[in-house]
């Protein structure tokens, strides 16, 4: 059955391309569909997650990213459906050099922001904050996905993904079991020399796992018996809803025992997306004391006393924010 916002996203393709028409020839235009498939898939993940699309756009930051945009359809359309959003791709990169977006985004009158980065970069989108990004067809084109997912995972509770991914090599050999991932090489799939990494699927979920996300939902589409790395005949897409997981701080044990001498309790701790965290201790509701700092580890506390009180916090690497707290004491009993 259509939802209405699959028929609002067709509706709107068909209008985006006379747009279009008007204004270049087809053979300008990024030639595949973005919308009259790629709406149906996100509403499919959200509902496999119990989730509204549009509901967990509307977050706390008022802000939505499309990356890797090609004409900017999905960014257009999500705006009509009251959404704030950026179109961030690599001019370089963009089939058209991003004129497209932007000759739409005049058309339209459009509040859509474009802007270019290199994401193959070691870039920065620290100063954004989104509720929700669309990352669709982009991870197999970049030559560190790890630093972009891990990226991703600073600045968005969410994030929908989908990719190429391969169950095993043209030659038959298995990939689906291994966490693995095929590098390509330069023209060997679709002629297309952007094109690098084809994971397994569980090749696809570790690096998940590894850069600080929880998958919501899971799916794949096209061959999903005997797909290989490059061949268009035997092309499998992942698509997922990932949620961002929540910074680690925990001390173990607590309470700590009693004891005549002082106790001893381990604080473990992990920022969950590959940046530096430092862990403060309050005593007693006191000034906060360093404690540990790095992505993630454990550090032994030998001075627990029964007759105080400590507050272990988590902040990022400039302390400006709080990103987890625990409060530690000695058992009386």
């Amino acid at each position: 059955m259509t939802s209405s916002l699959h028929e609002l996203a067709i509706a709107t393709e068909v209008n985006l391309w006379e747009i279009k028409l008007a204004h270049r020839s087809k053979s300008f235009w990024y030639p595949y569909s973005t919308l009259h498939n790629a709406v149906a898939h996100l509403e499919k993940l959200s509902a496999m997650a119990e989730l509204q699309l549009l509901e967990l756009c509307r977050g706390a930051h008022g802000k939505v990213a499309d990356i890797g945009a090609a004409d900017g359809d999905l960014a257009f359309f999500l705006e009509r459906q009251g959404l704030s959003v950026n179109v961030i791709d690599n001019e370089y990169t963009n089939y058209n050099g991003l004129e497209g977006a932007r000759i739409v985004k005049e058309a339209l009158k459009s509040s859509v922001a474009i802007e270019s980065v290199d994401l193959d970069s070691q870039f920065s989108l620290r100063a954004q904050k989104y509720d929700a990004v669309f990352f669709l067809g982009i991870l197999y084109h970049l030559k560190n996905p790890f630093f972009i997912l891990e990226s991703l995972a600073r600045i968005t509770k969410y994030c929908f993904v989908s990719t190429r991914i391969a169950k095993q090599t043209a030659d038959g050999r298995p990939l689906s079991q291994y966490p693995v991932a095929y590098l390509l090489r330069p023209q060997e799939c679709n002629n297309d020399y952007s094109n690098f990494w084809i994971f397994s699927e569980q090749g696809l979920k570790r690096l998940i796992d590894r850069t600080g996300w929880n998958i919501l939902s899971y799916f794949t589409i096209g061959d999903t018996v005997s797909s290989t790395p490059a061949d268009p005949q035997r092309d499998e897409r992942a698509y997922c809803l990932l949620e961002k997981r929540q910074p680690l701080l925990r001390a173990d044990p607590n309470p700590v025992p009693r004891g005549k001498a002082s106790g001893k309790t381990t604080v473990s701790w992990d920022t969950c997306n590959g940046s530096i965290g430092k862990v403060f201790v309050s005593i007693n509701g006191g000034d906060e004391i360093l404690f540990a700092a790095g992505r993630g580890g454990s550090t032994s506390a030998n001075w627990i006393k029964t007759d105080s009180n400590y507050e272990f916090r988590l902040y990022n690497s400039d302390h400006t924010e709080l990103l987890a707290k625990i409060a530690v004491a000695r058992a009386t009993q």
